[in-house]
């Protein structure tokens, strides 16, 4: 079976380690994590192909890195593209261009330090394609309508009859969740914007894919957007709506729109591939897990869709639920460290949504924090701090954990993989001090971690830190691993 095939399912008898409930960039991304840890995993998506359309359409730097871990980065540049440059049109003349984004380039410690554009239907692709190489599937046509749990497993009804059971479920099957609501899970959040918005890819004739076309708003309308999507022919329309308003998303209703908005005649719309409409909210599931289901994704966190985040923070469940389920599944670890995940994720999808909300009121510019590369985990009951002083900037247990070479290894090569990492940087380090799972780079002294022990978790975060071993054996312990 691949990632194809849709009614090959034998329902009734299947079992496997982990249900996904959902083939978006969150259930994809899920899978493959799991497929490489040999994880039986098998991902469920209730409509006939994988979405179509274009709503999240780029990523930030930390999510580039966790595609680089997955073996997908050069796969997603290849199709894509940077974000190019806003051009602000009035009365069909070009007035000022407009920076969409603060400017970063990459460093040594952060190579992917730049926004990447990818429209989501291709993000989808290269995952699928990925996940089937690992030998992972995806089985369409499955709706779930119902979940039921005891002390051993997941059993899940489908709505055309038959039952999947599992050791675990992951509900990413979206802002609507079926399994969310299947489990009585609220969500608690707020409208942020009225106004609906409407969102189209088409094919326009005769406009450049050098800007972001921006065409504010005039008397009687609201603000159009047309932004070329890279690595395609298309250009992904946002139109917003006056509060209340009925939002056409006929072909006729896109091309409309376009045309009373801009010096873009309805004609050269030349094709209306996708479209949809939705009103800009925020809300954050009250949980993230009951028993042993797991909310990632949209399923857990709805954003604005500006600022980027929504689709980044939910690839990055992913990849912080996917260690920790293999770990448990296939590693000898503890069942108790799933109760981290939502422990870890919740706040920082509480702290996402926040950052989207402001830049969406226009209170904050896609800058720094946008880039998520900031985001860590030193609060975290799975990190530990053992160093006595630490500089105020320097490397700690709980930060992601910087590119850079060492002793000519590139720190990312090094971590690259399901496994754990240490690094020995300006300190001695016993023969046999950590198990054969977990490879060891040593170095001298180096600038991004300065000196120290720092022991790099599978999702790029430093676990713990010292200045000795000491200490060291019974942290790995925790995770069914030392010496």
């Amino acid at each position: 079976m691949n990632v194809t095939d849709t009614h090959a399912l034998d329902t009734h008898v299947l079992d496997t380690d982990v249900l996904i409930v959902g083939a978006g960039p969150t259930g994809l991304a899920l899978g493959v994590d799991l497929a490489r840890r040999g994880v039986d995993a098998l991902v469920l998506e209730s409509a006939g192909q994988l979405f179509p359309g274009s709503r999240g359409k780029g990523f930030q730097p930390r999510t580039m890195e966790v595609f680089d871990d997955l073996g997908v980065v050069d796969a997603v540049h290849a199709v894509g593209g940077a974000y190019p440059v806003g051009m602000v049109w009035q009365n069909g003349e070009r007035v000022v261009e407009h920076q969409m984004f603060e400017p970063a380039e990459p460093s040594e410690d952060s190579p992917y330090n730049r926004s990447w554009m990818v429209p989501q239907w291709r993000t989808q692709e290269i995952l699928a394609a990925r996940l089937a190489e690992l030998g992972g599937t995806v089985a369409f046509h499955h709706e779930v309508a119902g979940v039921e749990q005891d002390e051993a497993g997941v059993t899940a009804r489908l709505a055309s009859g038959g039952t999947v059971r599992a050791r675990y479920l992951v509900a990413a099957d979206g802002g609507r969740s079926a399994v969310r609501r299947a489990l009585g899970i609220g969500m608690t959040g707020e409208d942020v914007d009225p106004n609906p918005t409407l969102v189209a890819d088409v094919r326009i004739s005769g406009l450049d894919r050098d800007n972001w076309h921006i065409f504010p708003p005039r008397e009687g309308d609201d603000l159009l957007m047309v932004c070329p999507l890279a690595g395609t022919e298309d250009f992904q329309v946002m139109a917003r709506f006056e509060e209340g308003a009925a939002v056409d998303t006929s072909p006729d209703g896109v091309r409309k729109v376009v045309a009373e908005r801009s010096h873009i005649a309805a004609e050269d719309v030349t094709e209306v591939r996708w479209v949809s409409d939705f009103r800009p909210r925020a809300a954050l599931a009250d949980r993230f897990r009951s028993g042993r289901v797991f909310l990632a994704g949209d399923a857990a966190h709805v954003h604005s869709p500006a600022g980027g985040q929504g689709l980044n923070t939910s690839v990055q469940d992913a990849y912080n639920l996917g260690w920790k389920l293999g770990a448990v599944l296939t590693g000898g670890a503890p069942a108790g460290l799933l109760d981290s995940y939502e422990e870890e994720r919740r706040p920082i999808a509480a702290q996402m949504l926040d950052l989207s909300t402001a830049v969406h009121r226009g209170e904050v510019r896609r800058g720094g924090a946008t880039r998520q590369l900031g985001i860590g985990y030193r609060a975290s009951s799975l990190t530990e701090e053992t160093r006595d002083t630490v500089g105020e900037d320097a490397i700690r247990a709980g930060d992601r954990a910087p590119d850079g070479t060492v002793d000519g290894v590139r720190l990312f090569d090094a971590f690259r993989g399901p496994h754990w990492t240490l690094l020995a940087l300006g300190v001695g380090l016993p023969d046999g001090a950590v198990g054969r799972e977990v490879p060891v780079v040593r170095g001298g002294a180096h600038g991004a971690y300065g000196t120290g022990l720092f022991l790099v978790r599978p999702d790029g975060y430093v676990g713990w830190a010292g200045d000795t071993p000491e200490g060291l054996d019974a942290y790995l312990g925790r995770f069914g691993l030392g010496a």
